[in-house]
């Protein structure tokens, strides 16, 4: 750059600004996109009306008489209709409130925890 005016070293220069400029924008605006479309897609696979369908049928039969059979039958139609790990431990009685402790759901993208009692 010897050879050239003071003019073109500074418009060599901007232009060089510039292309990084543009560059640097590119490279946010494409992280950004990423960011956005994970979210979007997490939020798409959360599985709320399998988790509200199994907790309903948990809760319903918490009063028929053989709780096992119940129990291994919601287990074993849970792994093989909608692919989620369930269990739960069998409803106890603790201050005249029925109690059903640590109702678990996993279906390897989601994981969920919870404990109910009725009144």
């Amino acid at each position: 750059m010897a050879r050239l005016n003071d003019d073109a070293q500074w418009i060599i220069l901007m232009g060089f600004l510039v292309s990084f400029s543009f560059f640097f924008l590119a490279m946010v605006i494409n992280q950004s996109t990423v960011v956005g479309q994970t979210t979007a897609e997490s939020v798409i696979e959360f599985p709320k009306n399998d988790i509200r369908d199994i907790r309903e049928v948990i809760i319903r039969n918490t009063t028929l008489s053989n709780q096992i059979a119940v129990k291994n039958d919601i287990i074993v139609i849970s792994l093989s209709r909608k692919n989620a790990v369930v269990s739960y431990d069998p409803p106890q009685i603790e201050n005249n409130h029925t109690v059903i402790k640590n109702i678990h759901y996993n279906n390897g993208v989601t994981e969920f925890n919870e404990n109910w009692t009725a009144l």
